[in-house]
């Protein structure tokens, strides 16, 4: 059944060339343009890959620390105890414990956007798996979220740190900002993106590797982005 859409999706399609791939400055002008929320949107890109996501080494996943941020305050808990706790506080971190975490969050609480451990804690937090994993929130060392250096992970994240993954039908999803974003920071994160998922490409795939790329608001119809566009774009 197809999804019904209101009039302001409608509105803000009808400014959309569905055939064409806009240059990305281009791209980031027409999302703000027909922006129709009621509050600052999340704009997300996508990249639609030709990789076979059944092949462990076709799937990508990591992080990166966008250099104009996200637009969102992030809610930081770490899981360390001793010297890294307080090291952990120090940097910012707005949640910190050992075993007094994992139970709380066993309980319920999830209050928070990204969670951090030290090796030594993950085989509590381990237990934490069936609850974190299907949120994104589960520590992973491709992430940086499994780390001894606990500063450096609540800075990044505090700074603007993102992740991506491929889903099972090979897309990436990622934030990139706000709409209220001048249009240049916009471009600055979303070509930072780029770069880390082109260089990314897995070695057995072979031909085209980026199908499509499109950015889009929370709301908003996607626009497709010219993929050859990003090189003209200073990092």
């Amino acid at each position: 059944m197809a999804r019904k859409r209101g009039k302001n999706y409608k509105a803000a399609l009808e400014k959309v060339d569905a055939e064409k791939a806009y240059p990305i400055k281009d791209a980031v002008e027409l999302i703000k343009d027909i922006d129709f929320a009621k509050f600052d949107s999340t704009v997300e890109i996508v990249f639609k890959l030709n990789v076979d996501t059944k092949q462990a080494d076709q799937q990508l996943r990591g992080a990166v620390v966008l250099p104009n941020g996200t637009g969102k305050e992030q809610t930081v808990v770490v899981f360390a105890k001793g010297d890294n706790a307080k090291v952990a506080q120090d940097a910012g971190a707005d949640f910190v414990g050992d075993a007094d975490l994992v139970q709380k969050i066993q309980d319920g609480w999830l209050d928070f956007d990204v969670a951090i451990a030290t090796p030594d804690m993950m085989a509590q937090v381990g237990r934490l798996g069936r609850v974190l994993g299907p949120k994104g929130l589960m520590p992973n060392p491709k992430t940086g979220t499994v780390t001894m250096d606990v500063a450096k992970a609540v800075k990044e994240s505090k700074a603007g740190k993102v992740t991506y993954r491929t889903d099972r039908d090979g897309n990436v999803a990622v934030p990139v900002g706000k709409a209220s974003f001048d249009t240049d920071k916009l471009v600055g994160n979303l070509k930072t993106i780029e770069d880390v998922i082109v260089k990314a490409r897995p070695a057995s795939v072979r031909g085209v590797y980026v199908n499509n790329v499109s950015i889009s608001t929370t709301f908003g119809p996607g626009v497709k982005v010219d993929l050859d566009s990003f090189s003209s774009v200073e990092a």
